[in-house]
This record gives C-alpha cells, sequence and structure tokens, in this order.
C-alpha cells in the first residue's frame, strides 16, 4: 500500500520546502538590518529596535534629565513599547508575504 497517491513528487515537495527555508532565512536577516523608532514624550525620548525585537539604542532628550525620574521611565517604556510594536508588525507583514507567496506554488495531486 502506497504511503503517498499515485503521481505525488516527494522530491519535489522537499525542494520547495528548501526553498521557503532560504527564503525564510534572507528574510530574517533582513529583519535584523531594520531599524524601527518609538517615540514618547513628544519625541524627547526615543527608542529604535530591528525586525527581531532587539532593542538597539535609546535616545533622551538632555532637558529631560532634569525631570522627574519616574517620569523619565514611563517615557522609556513608552517609546520601547511603540518600537516594538512596530517592530512586530513589520514581522508579521514580511513573513506573512513570504509564506503566502511560497505557499501558493505548493502544488499537491489530486487522487
Amino acid at each position: 500500500m502506497a504511503m503517498f497517491p499515485k503521481g505525488f513528487a516527494l522530491g519535489g515537495l522537499l525542494q520547495q520546502a528548501q526553498q521557503v527555508q532560504k527564503q525564510i532565512e534572507e528574510l530574517q536577516g533582513e529583519l535584523a538590518g531594520l531599524k524601527l523608532e518609538g517615540q514618547a514624550g513628544g519625541g524627547l525620548v526615543t527608542a529604535t529596535v530591528n525586525g527581531q525585537q532587539e532593542l538597539l539604542q535609546v535616545h533622551i532628550d538632555p532637558e529631560l534629565l532634569t525631570e522627574d525620574t519616574e517620569m523619565v521611565e514611563d517615557l522609556i517604556v513608552a517609546a520601547v513599547r511603540q518600537a516594538l510594536s512596530k517592530s512586530k508588525e513589520e514581522s508579521q507583514k514580511r513573513m506573512s508575504q513570504l509564506t503566502g507567496s511560497a505557499l501558493s506554488g505548493l502544488t499537491f495531486p489530486e487522487e
């Protein structure tokens, strides 16, 4: 008894899977190179992350440092959250574009 339907090309499926894997690796490299910013306090605090949700940089306007420490901390958290949210959205958008186009190329034999 055959495990796959007649005419099923396992080699072709494996080749397609390898192509998708290569595209995912390329996408991960692109995401690592992205820089997305989040801001808080009207731009007094800026956080920069990459497309892999890694925090790269935090900039605090020097005039803000004379303010209440707790307020500054809250602004930092808000800026980082905004940057991470943008990063997550961009990552998901690019991944769905990749998987959508990759999966549309898969062909399965009819029985």
